[in-house]
């Protein structure tokens, strides 16, 4: 699958590693960052989704997207563990769900310019997950500036493999290719934000870590059983 990715927000609390004690399916274990599980919410907005060797289906090749992610190991492979995925686009919601597996939930949303940042909110209406909300303002306040190897930025944005389970409940695996993330120090309101407590979760306080990307470039491979 491609996708291009815009105005995304990187919006990162640390947890206790006891916190996702239960949340993750056997065989992968809470990736850690000086001693912290970390759960990111993730607004931004797609364009130009489409599988591969297809053009965009129509009504679903672009919209907003809300990612609710954390970071996770198998074995010594790094890698993205989503929570829950909220879409615009019921189609793109449905296609997903059969295609990997994710957890994703139909939402009405809106992303729209603001200045030089982004307005964003997103209500699920989708039956399937608990309700959840985000109501956000946010802008970058900085120039991009690569993230250092074995910075908390790096930990964060750098990962290549996402993991999710199938219908039979078994782990599988996709591979992420894009170019090194532009990131820019970010600046961020979050007006409501209920995306950790649908899932049990408690953020305590503003974000710990903000970062915003402009604009990326992502191909996703097909879902493959974890050796």
């Amino acid at each position: 699958m491609h996708q291009r990715w815009h105005d995304l927000l990187f919006a990162h609390w640390p947890l206790s590693p006891t916190a996702l004690d239960g949340r993750l399916p056997p065989g992968l274990r809470p990736d850690l960052f000086d001693g912290h599980a970390w759960l990111g919410v993730v607004p931004f907005r797609m364009s130009s989704v489409r599988l591969a060797g297809l053009p965009p289906l129509p009504g679903s090749g672009a919209f907003p997207e809300l990612n609710v992610r954390t970071y996770v190991r198998h074995g010594e492979q790094p890698g993205v563990w989503f929570f829950s995925l909220d879409a615009a686009s019921r189609l793109a919601v449905e296609i997903a769900r059969r295609w990997f597996a994710l957890p994703y939930f139909h939402a009405r949303m809106s992303c729209a310019a603001d200045g030089e940042g982004i307005r964003y909110a997103s209500r699920r209406i989708d039956a399937r997950g608990a309700p959840a909300e985000l109501r956000a303002r946010y802008a970058p306040i900085g120039p991009p500036v690569p993230s250092a190897p074995g910075s908390l930025e790096d930990f964060l944005t750098n990962r290549l493999t996402l993991f999710a389970t199938d219908r039979r409940g078994r782990l599988v695996q996709g591979d992420v290719e894009h170019a090194r993330w532009p990131l820019q120090p970010a600046r961020a309101e979050l007006e409501l934000n209920t995306m950790g407590a649908a899932l049990g979760l408690r953020l305590d306080g503003p974000p710990r870590n903000l970062l915003f990307a402009r604009r990326l470039d992502v191909r996703i491979g097909a879902p493959r059983a974890v050796d």
